[in-house]
C-alpha cells in the first residue's frame, strides 16, 4: 500500500478543517477513525458530503480517509464536500466543470460575526425597561 496513488483534498467551512485523503478502492469513508455513518448521522448532512461525487459519478471508486477539527456536524460536513472537491480534481481535471457548474468548488467565506461590547451577542442588545 506504500505506493499506492493517493489524492489529497483540504476543506475550510466555518471554524472546521477538514483533511481529505482518497485512494482506489471499493467507496469505504472513515472519519477520524470512526465509520463515516457514525460520525455524521444526519442522513440529509451526509447526502450533502456525497455530492462532489455523485455529481463525478465516483461514489464506489475511492477509499476515502478524512481528519477533521473545529466546528460543529454542519461546519465540517460542508469543509469535507469542499475537500472531496479538490481532491477529485487531483484525480482528473475534467471534472472542474461539472463540480465548478454545481458550486462545489466554492468556499463558503461566512463566519460567525464578533461579539461586539456592551451587547449580549454579535447584535443581540440587552432588554430595554422603560421603568
Amino acid at each position: 500500500m506504500a505506493n499506492q496513488v493517493k489524492y489529497l483534498g483540504t476543506g475550510r467551512r466555518k471554524e472546521s478543517v477538514a483533511r481529505v485523503i482518497m485512494a482506489p478502492g471499493t467507496g469505504k469513508i472513515t472519519v477520524n477513525d470512526r465509520p463515516f455513518e457514525d460520525y455524521i448521522p444526519s442522513a440529509a448532512t451526509r447526502l450533502d458530503v456525497f455530492q462532489p461525487l455523485e455529481i463525478t459519478e465516483n461514489q464506489k471508486a475511492f477509499d476515502i480517509i478524512i481528519n477533521v477539527h473545529g466546528g460543529g456536524i454542519t461546519g465540517q460536513a460542508g469543509a469535507i464536500r469542499l475537500g472531496i472537491s479538490r481532491a477529485l480534481l487531483e484525480v482528473n481535471e475534467d471534472y472542474r466543470k461539472p463540480l465548478k457548474k454545481a458550486g462545489m468548488l466554492t468556499r463558503d467565506p461566512r463566519a460567525t460575526e464578533r461579539k461586539k461590547y456592551g451587547l449580549r451577542k454579535a447584535r443581540r442588545a440587552p432588554q430595554f425597561s422603560k421603568r
